[in-house]
């Protein structure tokens, strides 16, 4: 199905990270980087409207040294994200990763910040996972290899870090469980007692704003219990093996689960086995796949699922941004060439109407996603089974027509 879509060029502005605050309400971090680009590293909301046109409401422009904002979540009127302080700061050991920000009259503001990367001159990991849990009461953040569960929006630590062998690329929460994606496997978390949290988050951090130094991790602080490791099955591996990309819950039905994997580039006797894209919808309560589909011959990037939970949005290393039903995991539409460069981020507003990607070709794209698409599926099939039916009919009625005659 062909859906509509407008392209948005944003000057000197690569995009990393995008989240809706609202039905058109978007929030959008990038810049140059932690490089001496010249380019100013920025969050910058702005007013999306039905025909997809978009106007700037505000831009905060973050402290010179300072990266891009490269991950980002958002609950109500607050944007969380991760942004690595000025290298100088970074030289110290000392990083505060984790921003909140708050929104009020199209406004953007500071609210608090806390470090939980353990840097150094030699590791300067980044913040790339932000993710909120469904009431905006928890908050997983995490770098390459360590993982810190908050309370948010006080970012007050409830559970000890968590170190990992592989490298981490994405998570999230259920009601009781919180799944990691490493590049290796799904690890599945149990999630603290809710009178614990709430004990580890007082209302007086919770109300104070400003910086919130990391410090060393209390020993009070439960242990996340490791319930379940899930491996990548063979049949959605490649050859040479194969690496999970994203994760995401349902928000509506808690036992289906979506993952991304990506297959890893191998040669053989001078032949290269091409890099491809798998997409699986999982069963939670007995872990195992119900449907999986290959989506392409390139790396998905990034991906996304409608608060709806009636599409799946991804974008891929070919350049293009593609939408599946997640009932069926069966393709919806695809812009191909949506970017120059591949998508970095992809964002649903907040009543499952529009789809926005951005990336480091200085650019967005907004989506609009047909009512059509948005409906139930069984109304679809309905539709067609009656139009079927009709046709049957008439073609019936005219050959009966013809045997009078």
């Amino acid at each position: 199905m062909r859906v509509v879509h407008t392209s948005h060029r944003l000057p000197a502005f690569p995009v990393y990270s995008s989240a809706f605050i609202s039905p058109n309400e978007l929030v959008i971090g990038g810049g140059g980087g932690a490089t001496q680009s010249g380019i100013k590293n920025k969050l910058r909301i702005f007013n999306v409207d039905e025909n997809r046109s978009i106007s700037q409401q505000d831009e905060f422009e973050l402290a010179k040294g300072e990266d891009a904002p490269m991950s980002m979540a958002t609950h109500a009127k607050t944007i969380v994200c991760g942004v690595n302080s000025a290298p100088e700061q970074l030289e110290k050991g000392e990083n505060e990763n984790c921003r909140v920000f708050g929104v009020e009259n199209g406004k953007i503001s500071s609210i608090r910040t806390r470090g939980t990367l353990d840097v150094g001159p030699e590791n300067p990991d980044y913040q790339k996972v932000t993710i909120l849990s469904s009431d905006g009461s928890l908050l997983v953040v995490a770098g390459p290899y360590e993982l810190s569960l908050l309370s948010y929006p006080s970012l007050a630590p409830v559970a000890q870090t968590i170190k990992t062998d592989k490298e981490i690329y994405d998570a999230t929460f259920t009601k009781s469980q919180l799944i990691v994606a490493t590049t290796a496997n799904l690890q599945i978390f149990s999630l603290p007692n809710p009178s614990t949290i709430t004990a580890s988050a007082s209302p007086s951090k919770s109300k104070k704003k400003g910086k919130q130094k990391a410090g060393p991790i209390s020993s009070t602080l439960p242990i996340l219990v490791c319930d379940r490791v899930v491996d990548i099955p063979p049949s959605i591996g490649g050859p040479s093996g194969s690496s999970f990309r994203a994760v995401k819950i349902h928000p509506t039905l808690p036992n289906v689960l979506f993952t991304v994997v990506n297959t890893i580039l191998s040669r053989s006797r001078g032949k290269s086995t091409p890099r491809q894209a798998y997409l699986a919808k999982w069963n939670t309560e007995n872990w195992t796949i119900e449907k999986s589909r290959k989506v392409g011959d390139r790396g998905i990037t990034c991906f996304t699922i409608s608060p709806d939970g009636k599409l799946l949005g991804y974008g891929s290393s070919d350049l293009s941004v593609g939408l599946l039903d997640a009932s069926t995991l069966n393709p919806v539409s695809a812009i191909l060439k949506a970017h120059e460069f591949p998508p970095t981020t992809l964002a649903f507003n907040t009543t499952s109407t529009i789809l926005v990607s951005g990336s480091a070709d200085n650019s967005i794209r907004v989506i609009s996603v047909p009512a059509q698409v948005r409906g139930s599926n069984w109304s679809f099939i309905v539709l067609l089974v009656l139009t079927l039916i009709v046709v049957l009919l008439a073609l019936a009625m005219q050959r009966y027509t013809n045997l009078m005659g």
